[in-house]
């Protein structure tokens, strides 16, 4: 869908370093010195010249103490009008917490506000933020209460939650209103995520000096308007949320901020049972209903059969490969609830022999774990969904999504916490269950959407058009409807098998349905763990070469078919011609059920089998394309 954006500066424009006033963020505007005791921002000269680019601790490979260019277009964009409510929408791992603490700085030395509120979505983001803050001298309470009433003189603001605001604005609208006020609205989106929340910031904040809202996944599936957020009709009259300054996943990948993502895909055959006492066999992958899909995924989630087991000895060895290159590489499975979080544990301890980190709640002890293994160097996390927006691990470097939680959202904000790029060469490993709805969001990782506040009468049942729910936001909080796998306890997973699939990455796909603990599979999980991102692409070429070639060596030689027979007899033009007239109704199936148009399917199919275009290819090429084809639709 198109979007209403204000025009990005350029992104090859030269922005003039900042200079920033040398002045305690608790001054006066009388006590503001003049332009003379203004001085380029260097390292070592004042705290917020000294913010790094991403909290915390370790800075991205290339960055230093200096802000990355997109932060200071940001920036330059902002102190170009200087606008009461800024939104700024940058991919999760860019450094949006230092972009907005440098705004804040300058804006306190400035004199423009006094005071500084961040509201966050959770217990864990408080407490990151209020450190973050610490760094640079800006001194935020993360343990206020509403009963507190008022901040000591000694703080510059407070860290806040969306449910305090909620529960009793009044307070917080007296705070703002005492000052000057610049309100920091972390991962906006949530505003929207209850009545009371976006109705109590609203009257919390509408006195606010300046308003900055952020977001990594600015966009709800619902049509409530986040407070705050300016809305404009795009060309087909649809009300969307207009983004001040835009920071995609794609430019971010081409400067070396986030790093590339190799999705490893893996199939197998599932056996349950239904409520119904149905005894019923899938293979995840296979085109089949939505239920059938949703029973499959279900069964390769649990704990007891053996395709999760599988998987996490795939990811442990993947992690073992990325430790040679990057130490304190770390790994972290997603799980739906806390029964399944605890048998991951169980498993990943048994297979390593070391501890293994678990979370299963936004409490204190939580996220003091969290903290711990960021800065520790152990392997494995698990996590019941709290890992998933804004909190900061950068060694993340692999991960498990062995969740059913399918929306957009939750998807990017879980794929967020391994994309912050630590230094040159770093890509990160994502292990993914063969189901269409995650494979189709992993190929639209590089997708900007904004919020629609009308519904597009054009996008009908599709399931891709719900971008968040209200019951996985709930689930997300309070962990509330994850006390089990199933839809109801009479569902039992009987027996499941694990078979590596495929490896997506930037849009390709690479290698072939393999046995797990094949060399074929191992090929795949030994990519080294320091490459730039075309050299990923190039050794995932090569090995799915080597992996054709092994293929066709092992294979006996076997009888044609009678329709390869059939082929065989007729002369080659007119063979060719059949081939393709096959390859492009399958292209066009695959079109109209993806929604991808033809030439991009042509050129996908070209960078995963290999020869030219489709007049210039082989009988043989094409014949791999269509078999591609085919394996997707499930023909």
């Amino acid at each position: 869908m198109p979007v209403a954006k204000r025009p990005e500066p350029g992104r090859r424009r030269r922005v003039a370093r900042w200079r920033i006033s040398v002045v305690h963020p608790m001054s006066t505007p009388a006590q503001t010195p003049d332009a003379g005791h203004l001085f380029d921002a260097a390292p070592g000269a004042h705290q917020a010249a000294q913010l790094p680019p991403a909290f915390p601790d370790r800075t991205p490979w290339g960055t230093g103490p200096r802000l990355r260019r997109w932060q200071e277009e940001a920036l330059a964009a902002y102190f170009e009008r200087e606008p009461r409510d800024f939104l700024v929408a940058a991919t999760p791992g860019a450094g949006k917490t230092t972009f907005a603490l440098r705004l804040a700085k300058e804006l306190l030395a400035r004199g423009t506000v006094d005071k500084v509120t961040v509201v966050a979505p959770t217990d864990h983001l408080k407490r990151q933020w209020a450190e973050a803050a610490e760094r640079v001298a800006i001194h935020l309470n993360p343990l206020f209460k509403n009963a507190d009433g008022w901040l000591g003189r000694h703080w510059h603001g407070a860290a806040l939650s969306y449910a305090q605001i909620g529960m009793d604005p009044a307070v917080h609208k007296k705070m703002t209103e005492s000052a000057r006020t610049l309100v920091i609205l972390d991962e906006v989106h949530h505003g929207g995520d209850a009545l009371s929340w976006g109705d109590g910031m609203r009257e919390a904040f509408a006195g606010a000096t300046r308003r900055l809202s952020l977001s990594g996944t600015p966009f709800r599936s619902d049509t409530a308007p986040i407070p705050f957020v300016e809305y404009a009709p795009d060309q087909h009259g649809i009300r969307t949320s207009i983004t001040d300054f835009s920071y995609g996943y794609r430019r971010a990948l081409e400067d070396g901020v986030v790093r590339p993502v190799l999705f490893m895909v893996y199939s197998g055959a599932m056996h349950w049972r239904t409520s119904a006492g149905e005894e019923m066999s899938a293979r995840l992958g296979e085109a089949t209903t939505k239920d059938i899909t949703a029973q499959a995924w279900r069964t390769a989630l649990a704990p007891e059969g053996e395709w999760i087991p599988a998987v996490l000895r795939a990811a442990d060895q993947r992690l073992t490969e990325v430790r040679r290159g990057v130490p304190d590489a770390g790994g972290l499975v997603i799980a739906t609830n806390k029964t399944a979080a605890r048998a991951y544990a169980q498993q990943l301890k048994a297979l390593t022999g070391e501890k293994v980190t678990v979370v299963l709640s936004d409490e204190k002890e939580s996220s003091d774990r969290i903290s711990e293994f960021s800065a520790g160097t152990d392997r494995w996390l698990v996590a019941v969904r709290m890992v998933s927006e804004g909190v900061d691990v950068p060694r993340l470097s692999v991960g498990v999504y062995a969740t059913n939680a399918s929306t957009p959202l939750f998807f990017a904000q879980a794929i967020g916490r391994f994309v912050r790029a630590r230094k040159r060469g770093e890509s990160a490993s994502v292990f993914l269950p063969n189901v269409p709805i995650l494979l189709k969001l992993a190929e639209q990782l590089e997708l900007e959407r904004d919020h629609a506040l009308d519904r597009d009468e054009r996008e009908g049942d599709d399931p891709m058009g719900g971008l968040d729910d209200a019951a996985l936001d709930e689930a997300n909080r309070l962990e509330k409807a994850s006390k089990d796998l199933t839809l109801d306890g009479s569902f039992q997973a009987l027996a499941s098998d694990a078979a590596f699939d495929r490896v997506l990455y930037d849009g390709g796909e690479f290698g072939f349905e393999a046995e797990v603990g094949s060399e074929e599979e191992l090929d795949f999980l030994g990519l080294p763990g320091l490459l730039e991102p075309e050299e990923v692409r190039n050794l995932l070429l090569h090995r799915q070469a080597k992996q054709q070639r092994r293929g066709k060596k092992a294979a006996p030689p076997s009888a044609p078919t009678p329709a390869e027979q059939r082929l065989a007899d007729i002369p080659m033009h007119k063979r060719l011609k059949e081939q393709r007239q096959q390859l492009q109704d399958l292209v066009g199936l695959w079109s109209h059920r993806t929604n991808t148009p033809h030439g991009a399917i042509h050129s996908e199919l070209r960078r995963s089998c290999g020869g030219p275009a489709v007049a210039q290819a082989t009988s043989e090429q094409l014949q791999a394309r269509i078999e591609l084809l085919r394996k997707r639709i499930g023909r």
